[in-house]
C-alpha cells in the first residue's frame, strides 16, 4: 500500500508551533559540548510511526545512524518532547560537502558550449561540481525583497553554485579560472576556462571557530562568464520560472534537481529551519542553520544543483548529502546574500 503524502505534509498552524518549540530548544540540544551519540542536527517535520507518516508536526533529530535503545545510556536517549513538541529520530548519514570522486552516469561530465544547469563545473583547483543556473546582479539600488523589478539588460551574467565547488571552501581568490567541465572531467586551463570567480559567500568552520557560534547559511558563489557562453535552461529540467519564498517552503513538497553525477533526480522535503553539521574534509566542520533535508536525492559532484518544485520554482541550492539523505540551502538566502536574480517571479 502507498504511503498517504497527505500525511506527509504539515499544515501552517503545526508547522508553526513546531518552528516555535525549535527555537526555544535548538541552542541546548544541539550544544556542541554535550551533543548526544550520532545527532548531527535537528529541523522541523513529520512524525512517523510503524514506518507511516502521521501529518503530526514533530521536531526530527537528524542523526548518522540509528542505534537500540539498550546502546544508550538514559542521558544520551533523544527525549520524547522537547519544549512540549514531540520528537521523531531521522537517520541521514555522514553528511558531507564534496567535490566528485567518481564518474558521472551519462553525458553531464562533457564540455558543453553554452553551458547549461545540470553540468559540470569547477574551480581550477577542485575536482568536479555542478552549475545550478545562470543568473544575473541586482540593479543598483534594488532592495532583495520586491516581487520584480526592471531590469532592462543586465551588465553581467553569471555561474551559480557553491563556495566549495567555485571558490575552493574559502581558498580560492577572486578573479580565479572557473573550468568547464570541472578538472575531474578533463577540464583544463585556457582551453575550458568558461568563467572567472566574482563573489563568494565565506564558510565559517570549526577548527578554528567554536560550531556553536557559527551562522552560516549557505555554501554559495558566482562566476562571471560571457553571455554566449552561458544559458538559463537546467538540463532535463527547463527553464527556472520563479523562486519560493522560504515561508513558502514546507514539508513534504516534492523536489526535483538536474546533478553532474547522479543527472536527473527527484525527492520530497523531510525537514525543514534545519541546523546541520558538516564535514568538509581535513577535519573541517561547519554548522548550518535554516536548511532543507530531503530524501537522497545526490551524490558527490551534484553539489550547486539546483532544487526545483514539479514545476520549475527555485526552492534551494544542494551542497551536502549523504547515501540517505541530501542538504539544500534554501534558495531566498542564497539570492538575498548574493545578490542575484534568477527569475522576477515570487511564489
Amino acid at each position: 500500500m502507498p504511503l498517504d503524502a497527505s500525511k506527509m505534509v504539515l499544515s501552517a498552524t503545526a508547522e508553526a508551533e513546531a518552528t516555535k518549540a525549535f527555537s526555544a530548544s535548538e541552542g541546548d540540544f544541539l550544544d556542541p559540548t554535550k551533543m548526544r551519540p550520532n545527532v548531527v542536527g535537528m529541523g522541523v517535520g513529520v512524525k512517523w510511526k510503524k514506518g507511516e507518516p502521521t501529518g503530526e508536526a514533530a521536531l526530527v533529530v537528524l542523526v548518522t545512524h540509528k542505534l537500540e535503545k539498550d546502546q544508550l545510556s538514559r542521558n544520551e536517549l533523544v527525549p520524547a518532547r522537547l519544549e512540549g513538541m514531540q520528537t521523531d529520530v531521522l537517520a541521514v548519514g555522514d553528511l558531507f560537502a564534496g567535490e566528485s570522486t567518481e564518474a558521472g552516469i551519462q553525458t553531464l561530465t562533457r564540455r558543453i558550449r553554452p553551458a547549461e544547469g545540470g553540468y559540470s563545473v569547477g574551480h581550477f583547483r577542485i575536482t568536479a561540481g555542478t552549475i545550478a543556473t545562470c543568473v544575473y546582479d541586482f540593479p543598483p539600488g534594488a532592495t532583495v525583497s520586491p516581487p520584480t523589478h526592471g531590469l532592462g539588460i543586465p551588465p553581467r551574467y553569471y555561474i551559480l553554485s557553491n563556495n566549495h565547488v567555485l571558490a575552493n571552501s574559502n581558498a580560492a581568490l577572486l578573479g580565479d579560472p572557473i573550468l568547464q567541465p570541472g578538472p575531474f572531467d578533463g577540464g583544463t586551463a585556457p582551453a575550458d576556462v568558461i568563467a572567472r570567480l566574482s563573489r563568494f559567500i565565506p564558510i565559517t568552520f570549526e577548527p578554528p571557530v567554536p560550531r556553536a557560534s557559527h551562522n552560516n547559511l549557505v555554501d554559495a558563489a558566482i562566476a562571471e562568464g560571457q553571455f554566449h557562453d552561458l544559458d538559463r535552461e537546467i538540463y532535463w529540467a527547463g527553464y527556472v520560472r520563479g523562486w519560493r519564498r522560504k515561508a513558502n517552503v514546507g514539508v513534504g513538497l516534492r523536489v526535483k534537481k538536474t546533478g553532474r553525477t547522479t543527472n536527473f533526480t527527484t525527492g520530497r522535503i523531510t525537514a525543514i529551519n534545519a541546523t546541520v553539521d558538516v564535514n568538509y574534509g581535513g577535519g573541517l566542520v561547519a554548522r548550518f542553520r535554516d536548511q532543507i533535508v530531503t530524501t537522497n536525492m545526490s551524490a558527490g559532484g551534484d553539489s550547486g544543483s539546483l532544487i526545483l518544485t514539479e514545476d520549475n520554482v527555485a526552492v534551494g541550492l544542494l551542497f551536502a548529502g549523504s547515501s540517505l539523505a541530501t542538504i539544500a540551502n534554501q534558495f531566498e538566502n542564497v539570492r538575498a546574500l548574493l545578490r542575484v536574480e534568477v527569475a522576477e517571479q515570487i511564489l
